[in-house]
């Protein structure tokens, strides 16, 4: 059922695939690329709030209007449902209605470790924590990984990584630096993140191999 409903969307990099407040027509996941959560203030600035990357769902079945600014910082392929068709799927087939409740208590997880990200953290321990995701991700969807050694480029500029981190962008500058020159990672032009050792780089956000924090 699912295969005949499906469609795929492309959006290029830069361009606002869901606005906030405004009647959404479809949900989906991502197939590629990346996309941010971005929550505008009433005085124009805004706040990346979360990340949507490869398996991520977007979209809220029963809900009206979107919470959040949806945009594309890379290239992006979404696999597509009408939202209405999937609300009546979701409402006839239990297991799928599982999976996307599985899907949201992963999501609020993910939350919640991020507010500790944001709120204890000192900047080099947010720094690795986010490169530790990207990378922890890029090894979870291929077959990139051979001895803790993973290599991955980085989906966001250092300005939405300050952004994300609210960390001003000489500081994310500074602590990537230390980061290669401590060889903890290493840089092969901006974007692209060579991690020698997975385990070290986890230790340096604060985090255990599962990715929970070092007490």
């Amino acid at each position: 059922m699912l295969e005949k409903m499906k469609y795929c969307r492309s959006f290029e990099a830069g361009q606002t695939v869901i606005w906030a407040g405004d009647e959404t027509s479809f949900v989906g996941s991502v197939v590629s690329g990346i996309a941010t959560l971005t929550q505008t203030m009433e005085d124009g600035r805004s706040q990346m709030v979360g990340l949507l990357q490869p398996s991520d769902f977007v979209g809220r079945p029963g809900r009206d209007g979107a919470v959040f600014n949806v945009i594309a910082v890379s290239d992006l392929v979404m696999c597509c449902f009408r939202k209405k068709q999937f609300e009546d799927l979701v409402h006839s087939t239990p297991h799928i209605a599982q999976r996307l409740l599985e899907m949201t208590l992963d999501e609020l997880d993910a939350a919640r470790e991020w507010m500790l990200v944001l709120g204890r953290k000192n900047a080099r321990e947010k720094i690795a924590s986010l490169l530790s995701i990207f990378a922890r991700r890029d090894a979870s969807s291929s077959s990139n990984a051979r001895e803790g050694r993973l290599e991955f480029d980085l989906p966001l500029t250092r300005e939405a990584m300050a952004n994300y981190l609210s960390l001003t962008l000489e500081t994310v500058s500074r602590q990537i630096s230390v980061l290669k020159r401590d060889g903890v990672i290493q840089l092969q032009g901006k974007r692209h993140v060579i991690v020698p050792d997975l385990d070290r780089l986890l230790i340096e956000a604060g985090d255990d191999d599962d990715g929970g924090m070092i007490v």
